[in-house]
């Protein structure tokens, strides 16, 4: 199956964890210390390293960082002391499979984490022999993107739990699908739930499933998105609006990675990899009582921040072209080119919604365009924000040049023309108060708050 070093400066615990994998078909070697085990990863070759955390001289931590940085092929599973995961969350942040806790009471949890990892060895060895490994659609040569790119790409090849933090609409679920597809977790699932859509009852039952009879018009069993992801992975987005209800219960299976679908009584095993995503400060939300800490430090692990459009300069071009082609395509229309007095908006443009503001406008723009070219007045059209609200697109028409009356406008307050932005999407989306959130860029969270703030909860339907 694999080859696999045993590093244990306890001879008791070497020869029971050797023995137990050599009954399941694995190739062991041993090394009771650490400078031991890097002599013979130096000379000989493994697949995966079960390595103590806490020994004498070079510990399981050093061990693991040589192991990266010289060998990042080689898997990394590490044991700790009971009481002591402080140790094994920094190991999954530099990069370790896996981790175990003493006492190993279960070998058959043992054996089946040595041949996942020893798969994910063997699955990563044949990709880049054969099929190589392609560029996600994450940026078109930024240079702000240049190492959040780089810390994708690391963190995919192991099973760390990933937080990817940015602005609405900054392709957090992009780069979420990327960490999947160069993870050994490729050929598995990928299944996403927004945690800003649902109520937290629905969510509940989404996220877990249900038996029949959990509920009024739960007529049959249901498997949940969890379930569903089994060996692939869960992306939780906008996980930042979770009520605090369902917080804890996200945190207990990140714990003891299994759950209980609703109304049921049967232990399932979570056996997925898991990405979040939030455009919230999560640790103000913590100060604020709205977010548990706990259940923060569980899913930052490893966390990313995607930077705004508006840093990505050598993105936005390029980007707005395959939108617009996308559209194009969409609409039944033939492709359309932007000319220079577009190109020039689009480059003053703020694009606080982001990638999903630009795709909105570029989508407009074909509709609108006469010919076989998208102009400057093609994206800016007076009254623009009433035909599709975003905050920016208000904001960038507050900032633009007032028509040629030789009048000067005097500007207005910024919260103000947050208000009517506001009022703009709820009437739009005859106060579907999610529609509106998504069109604005921000979270339904976010959007109750501003409703409040601005007291609109009176606001009509429609206009």
């Amino acid at each position: 199956m694999a080859r696999v070093l045993v590093v244990d400066d306890e001879a008791g615990i070497r020869e029971f964890l050797s023995e137990a994998l050599a009954d399941d078909d694995h190739e062991v070697a041993s090394a009771a210390s650490g400078e031991a085990a890097w002599a013979r990863l130096e000379r000989e070759g493994f697949d995966l390293v079960l390595t103590d955390l806490s020994m004498p001289g070079m510990d399981g931590l050093e061990l693991l960082r040589r192991v990266r940085e010289a060998q990042p092929e080689v898997e990394v599973v590490v044991i700790t002391a009971h009481g002591k995961v402080d140790s094994a969350v920094e190991a999954m942040r530099l990069g370790a499979f896996d981790y175990l806790q003493k006492p190993i009471g279960s070998l058959a949890e043992l054996r089946l984490l040595v041949r996942r990892a020893a798969e994910r060895r063997a699955l990563r060895s044949f990709r880049e022999a054969h099929v190589g490994r392609d560029e996600p659609e994450l940026s078109h040569g930024a240079a702000v993107m240049r190492p959040v790119i780089d810390a994708l790409r690391k963190v995919a090849v192991t099973d760390a739990t990933v937080l990817l933090v940015g602005e609405s609409g900054t392709g957090k679920e992009v780069a979420a699908r990327a960490v999947h597809r160069w993870s050994r977790r490729e050929a598995g699932p990928f299944v996403a739930v927004n945690c800003a859509a649902l109520s937290e009852s629905l969510l509940e039952s989404e996220l877990f499933g249900h038996e029949r009879g959990a509920f009024t018009g739960a007529a049959t069993r249901r498997r949940g998105r969890i379930e569903l992801a089994q060996g692939g992975t869960f992306f939780l987005d906008e996980v930042g609006e979770l009520a605090p209800g369902l917080q804890a219960k996200l945190l207990r299976v990140l714990q003891e990675r299994s759950f209980e679908r609703v109304g049921g009584g049967q232990t399932l095993r979570a056996e997925v990899r898991w990405i979040a995503a939030t455009n919230r400060d999560l640790p103000a939300e913590i100060a604020a009582g709205r977010f548990r800490e706990d259940l923060f430090h569980r899913l930052a692990v490893f966390p990313v921040v995607l930077p705004p459009l508006r840093e990505r300069h050598e993105d936005l071009e390029p980007l707005a072209e395959r939108l617009l082609a996308r559209a194009c395509a969409a609409l039944g229309r033939r492709p359309l080119r932007i000319d220079a007095s577009a190109r020039a908006l689009l480059h003053r443009a703020r694009w606080t919604g982001n990638v999903r503001e630009l795709a909105n406008a570029l989508e407009r723009a074909a509709i609108l365009a006469d010919g076989d070219v998208i102009t400057a007045a093609d994206l800016a059209i007076p009254g623009l924000a009433l035909a599709g609200p975003t905050l920016g697109a208000v904001l960038s028409a507050a900032a633009a040049p007032a028509p040629t009356s030789g009048l000067s406008a005097e500007p207005r307050p910024l919260v103000d023309l947050e208000r009517d932005a506001i009022e703009a999407a709820l009437r739009f989306h005859a106060n579907n108060r999610t529609r509106a959130a998504e069109a604005l860029g921000i979270g339904v969270r976010t959007l109750y708050d501003k409703i409040k703030r601005y007291g609109l909860e009176d606001e009509p339907p429609s206009a």
